[in-house]
């Protein structure tokens, strides 16, 4: 009985840990990820709309389905803020930038309209959060020269 038992036990935990295993590669991607963010636009910082619009973050929509990011908002550390506004969409396995300075939201750039930096050259983190202001995801990096970190 007692070696019955043991082997019961025994069946049981790899079956328990055999299950929790199974449940990680689920809570691998978030359906919309950061995969890039260029924190410092190439030259000197001037402050010049297109240097400001060099600096971007691009997000990616990992599933196949499209995603409405409406009311979902990207922010650094200090707060500053992007929030998208009414309906917008993403493709299934498509991306799309938000540039830090001016310009018009066409197709898959959007713009901050901001008129001085946003992300850091010594380091920085994004956060992206979705409407109801649950953490979707997040990039993090420090200078590392090249101006810019795939997350």
């Amino acid at each position: 009985m007692k070696n019955r038992l043991i082997g019961f036990v025994s069946a049981l935990t790899v079956l328990v840990g055999g299950s929790l295993a199974a449940a990680s590669p689920a809570q691998a991607a978030p359906a919309v990820m950061f995969t890039k963010v260029y924190y410092d636009s190439p030259g000197s910082d001037s402050g010049s709309n297109s240097s400001l619009n060099a600096e971007y973050v691009r997000l990616t929509n990992t599933r196949s389905s499209v995603v409405n990011l409406k009311g979902w908002y990207v922010r650094d550390k200090t707060g500053y803020t992007y929030k998208f506004t009414g309906d917008f969409k993403v493709a299934g396995k498509n991306s799309i930038l938000i540039r830090t300075g001016k310009g018009t939201n066409k197709g898959t750039n959007r713009y901050w309209g901001r008129s001085w930096y946003v992300w850091n050259n010594t380091g920085d983190t994004a956060y992206l959060r979705n409407a109801s202001g649950s953490l979707v995801d997040s990039c993090s990096w420090s200078k590392t020269g090249s101006g810019y970190t795939n997350c």
